[in-house]
């Protein structure tokens, strides 16, 4: 995209349809994926961009142009893939082009991926943008959706500018339609969270107060928790203690506790929120990513802070109730059911005790 690049219209254009497709990747700690071009006659040599391409004879639609260029670029496949704007780029010889961007979630290690262009691909987060050789068009992209993304993951209404993105692509940054699989036929992937339930000698729970600024849950009280990557999620677990806290964990030493089953607003990815308990570890709670957690306490089960991450409340109040698993924003599978969290039980014993 070109430094002349106009805004974001507010509807898709007649005269002329997209003939190049743009991917908007982001994961679950609100940070981008960033695709560093090389220095070779390009548009916007050396800087940083969206990973796509144009159109080809066998592209059926615009999706499979951006589902081919990923795959051809970073051998990259992302399951749910949205239209989210129209953008209309501007070359050297004023030629305009308009681009179409699709947005989807994904949460792997870029380093791990084969890329056949460019220099490098980067996580960043939005904040960090304004210091990068980036056009002004892919920082606004970005910065709109994630401030639509913010919006829907904590059920605030878009603003008015944020509707007009809306508008232009018929479609939200997630899918809204819960269902089995994406329109495509391809499933949905559901995002797997490790959580540590650590308990002190006087049987309080160690939680962590989020920044007010964090993508999720900001200024609440939560688990120490992380997004499983290429690895088990009790390595997770083992390698979010460590980064965030100080905490050193054998492994043996973790055990299952319980899971959550979520779903935060209609339509969303789904996520299997896992928590481990550790019977023992090394070090003491230190906040080592200040700009996710500002603060660590340690809480009786019965006494918990407010606010607090609704799931992990349940998760909470299933471990002393001795219950495995709870379920949470899914539809309900009969009218005659009025609560939106079912929980399984499994017996009189909790089961970091057992």
């Amino acid at each position: 995209m070109n430094e002349q690049t106009s805004h974001i219209h507010t509807a898709l254009p007649q005269e002329l349809p997209p003939a190049n497709a743009s991917a908007l990747i982001y994961n679950d700690s609100g940070e981008y994926l960033l695709h560093l071009r090389d220095e070779v006659p390009i548009w916007e040599p050396g800087s940083w961009s969206l990973l796509g391409g144009g159109r080809e004879p066998d592209d059926r639609s615009l999706e499979e142009t951006i589902r081919r260029e990923l795959c051809e670029e970073a051998g990259l496949d992302i399951p749910s893939l949205v239209p989210f704007a129209v953008e209309h780029a501007r070359a050297s010889d004023g030629t305009t082009v308009p681009i179409q961007i699709f947005a989807g979630p994904w949460s792997g290690d870029p380093t791990t991926l084969n890329l056949t262009e460019g220099v490098m691909l980067h996580w960043f987060r939005p904040e960090v943008m304004p210091r990068l050789r980036i056009t002004p068009s892919t920082r606004n992209l970005v910065r709109r959706h994630a401030g639509m993304l913010h919006a829907d993951r904590n059920g605030f209404a878009p603003s008015a500018t944020d509707a007009s993105v809306r508008t232009t692509a018929h479609r939200s940054p997630h899918p809204r339609t819960p269902s089995a699989a994406t329109a495509g036929g391809r499933a949905v992937l559901n995002v797997i969270g490790a959580h540590l339930y650590l308990e002190n000698s006087d049987g309080e729970v160690l939680l962590g107060l989020r920044h007010p600024d964090s993508a999720y849950a900001g200024s609440t009280w939560h688990f120490l928790a992380g997004h499983c990557e290429q690895e088990s999620a009790v390595t997770c677990l083992v390698r979010e203690a460590r980064e965030e806290a100080g905490l050193v964990i054998d492994p043996a030493d973790v055990t299952y506790a319980h899971a959550v089953h979520l779903v935060d607003t209609p339509g969303t990815q789904p996520r299997m929120q896992m928590v481990f308990h550790a019977r023992r570890w090394t070090g003491t709670p230190e906040i080592l990513e200040p700009d996710k957690c500002i603060r660590w306490s340690w809480w009786q089960p019965e006494a918990l802070p407010e606010p607090i991450v609704p799931y992990t409340r349940a998760a909470i109040e299933g471990i002393q109730a001795g219950r495995l698993y709870t379920e949470m924003g899914w539809p309900l599978p009969t009218p005659s059911q009025a609560a939106p969290t079912r929980v399984l039980g499994i017996g009189d014993r909790n089961p970091v005790d057992q």
